[in-house]
C-alpha cells in the first residue's frame, strides 16, 4: 500500500471546482485493471475461434458453447481481485496448451470464474472509494479497461493471423498470462474499502483511508460521519451482513418498496445491457462480415480493429463527461443510437443476403452500422451499467444486490452468445438485428421511467431517490 500512500492528497485544492483525487484514482485504476482481462478474452476469441474451428474441427454449436464458457463466472462473486487475476491466469494457460475441445472448455470455465470475481468486485470497490463528484468517471473505468482489452484482442488477432493455424490461436489466448500475473501482484497495493472497514468496526483505518480519498479534512470528516451514521442504522445485523444472514431474505423475498425499485432498476439495466446483443456482435463480427462478402481474414480482423478503436474512443468520452452531464442523458442517447444502428445493420444485412453480387453500399452500411452500434453502446449502457448498478444499493445490500444484478448480466451474456448463431442461421442475421432493435426500444422506455438521475449524490443520499414514486422522479 506504500505506493498508493505516496500519492495521498492532503493539499487543499481550489474549492470552486472538483479535482480528481489522485489516491482514489490510483486505487480505482488498479481495481479496474482486472477488467482488461475480460475485454481481451472477448476480443481475442472473436478471431481465435475461427482458427480453433479449423485446427481442432469443432461444430457451430461447440463454437457457441466455447464462446459462452465464461457463464460459470456466476459462482465467482464476492472473492478477491487478486484471486480474480490468478484464476484467469490459470484458465489462460489451460486454453493456450489445450490439445482438445474438453481442455479448451475447462480453461474457459476457470477463466470465467476469474471474470466473475472482477466484474463483481471492481465496480463495488470503486464506488465505495470514490467521492460523489467523480464517482461516475472512476466507476466507469472497468468498462474502459474492458474496451481496451477488446481492442488489444482485435490487434492480437490481426497481427497473429498470418501464423500457422496450429499455433496462432494458442499464442492469442496465451498472451493474457503475463498481464494477469502482473495485475494480481499490483492490486496488493490497494487499500480496503472504507465502508467495508466501517461495517467491520475498524473506524481508525477507515478514517485514514477516507482522509486520503478526500480533498480536505473537513470533507473527510463529513464523509466518515455520514458512512458511520448509515452503518449504525443496520443495528445488530451489521456483524452478520457479509455472511448474508437475513439480507438475502429482505432483498429477494420481503423488500421494502424503495429496495424493490432499486433491485428492478439494477437487474433491468444489466438485463438490457446483454439483451442488446453487444457481446454477440463483438464475438461474431468476423462471421457477420464474412456473410457480408468479406472473406480475407486480415481484412476481417482489420475491420474489427477499427471497431475496437471506435469503442475505446466513445467509452472514454462517456467516462470523461458522465459526472458533468449525468447518467440519464448519456444512457438514453446511447440506447436510442443503438436502436437506429441496429435498424441500419438489419437493413444492410437483408440486402446482402438477398443479392449474390453483394452491393458495396450495403457492405459499407453494415460496417458503419456495427461501428455506430458499438460506439453508442460504449457511450451509454456499457459504462453506465457498472456505475449505476453498483451505486444505487444501500450499504447493507450492496454486495448481495450487485451480485444479483451481475448474475443476471452474465446469464444473459452466456444465453445470447450460446444462441446467436443458431438463431441467425434459422431466421437470418437481418431479422436478429431488427429484433434487437425492438429490445433496445423497450430498454429506452424502461430507463426513461424507472431510472432516476444519481449524478453528484452521495451513496447514502441515493437511496432516497427511490423512495418517491418513479413517475415523480425528475427527468
Amino acid at each position: 500500500m506504500d505506493s498508493l500512500e505516496n500519492s495521498s492528497s492532503h493539499d487543499v485544492p481550489d474549492p470552486r471546482k472538483p479535482v480528481l483525487n489522485k489516491y482514489a484514482f490510483a486505487a480505482a485504476l488498479l481495481a479496474s485493471a482486472t477488467s482488461i482481462l475480460l475485454g481481451y478474452d472477448i476480443g481475442v476469441m472473436s478471431g481465435a475461434i475461427i482458427f480453433i474451428k479449423e485446427n481442432i474441427h469443432i461444430s457451430t454449436i461447440e463454437v457457441e458453447i466455447l464462446v459462452a464458457g465464461k457463464t460459470s463466472d456466476l459462482i465467482g462473486r464476492r472473492l478477491t481481485i487478486v484471486l480474480a487475476a490468478s484464476t484467469f491466469l490459470v484458465g489462460a494457460v489451460l486454453m493456450g496448451f489445450a490439445p482438445s475441445y474438453p481442455f479448451l472448455m475447462a480453461g474457459r470455465a476457470i477463466a470465467g470464474v476469474g471474470v466473475g470475481y472482477s466484474l463483481m468486485i471492481a465496480p463495488v470497490y470503486t464506488t465505495e472509494l470514490s467521492p460523489a463528484t467523480s464517482r461516475g468517471f472512476l466507476t466507469s473505468l472497468p468498462e474502459l479497461f474492458i474496451t481496451l482489452g477488446i481492442l488489444f484482442g482485435y490487434l492480437s488477432n490481426y497481427f497473429l493471423a498470418g501464423l500457422p493455424n496450429r499455433i496462432n490461436w494458442r499464442i492469442m489466448v496465451g498472451i493474457a498470462v503475463p498481464p494477469a500475473a502482473s495485475i494480481g501482484l499490483a492490486v496488493l497495493a490497494m487499500p480496503e474499502s472504507p465502508r467495508w472497514l466501517v461495517m467491520k468496526g475498524q473506524y481508525g483505518e477507515a478514517k485514514k483511508i477516507i482522509q486520503k480519498i478526500s480533498h480536505t479534512m473537513e470533507e473527510a470528516e463529513s464523509r466518515f460521519q455520514e458512512i458511520k451514521m448509515a452503518a449504525s442504522r443496520l443495528d445488530s445485523e451489521n456483524s452478520s451482513q457479509f455472511s448474508g444472514k437475513g439480507v438475502w431474505k429482505e432483498l429477494l423475498l420481503t423488500p421494502s418498496p424503495s429496495l424493490r425499485r432499486i433491485l428492478i432498476a439494477a437487474v433491468g439495466i444489466n438485463f438490457f445491457m446483454q439483451a442488446s446483443g453487444n457481446d454477440a456482435v463483438v464475438y461474431y463480427s468476423p462471421r457477420v462480415f464474412k456473410a457480408a462478402g468479406i472473406h480475407n481474414k486480415r481484412h476481417l480482423f482489420g475491420i474489427t480493429v477499427i471497431m475496437g478503436l471506435s469503442k475505446t474512443f466513445f467509452v472514454l468520452v462517456s467516462a470523461l463527461f458522465l459526472d458533468r452531464f449525468g447518467r440519464r442523458p448519456l444512457l438514453l442517447l446511447g440506447t436510442l443510437g443503438m436502436v437506429f444502428s441496429l435498424v441500419g445493420l438489419g437493413l444492410g444485412s437483408k440486402f446482402l443476403a438477398e443479392n449474390n453480387n453483394k452491393p458495396t453500399w450495403a457492405i459499407v452500411l453494415s460496417i458503419i452500422a456495427v461501428c455506430a452500434f458499438l460506439s453508442f453502446f460504449s457511450i451509454g449502457i456499457g459504462p453506465i451499467t457498472w456505475v449505476y448498478s453498483s451505486e444505487i444499493f444501500p450499504m447493507k445490500y450492496r454486495a448481495q444486490g450487485t451480485s444479483v444484478a451481475i448474475s443476471v448480466n452474465r446469464l444473459m451474456s452466456g444465453g445470447v452468445a450460446m444462441s446467436f448463431l443458431t438463431i441467425a442461421n434459422k431466421i437470418t442475421f437481418a431479422r436478429v438485428f431488427l429484433i434487437l432493435a425492438g429490445i433496445m426500444t423497450m430498454a429506452t422506455i424502461f430507463f426513461y421511467f424507472l431510472l432516476p438521475e444519481t449524478k453528484g449524490k452521495t451513496l447514502e443520499e441515493i437511496e432516497g431517490l427511490f423512495e418517491d414514486r418513479p413517475s415523480d422522479v425528475e427527468n
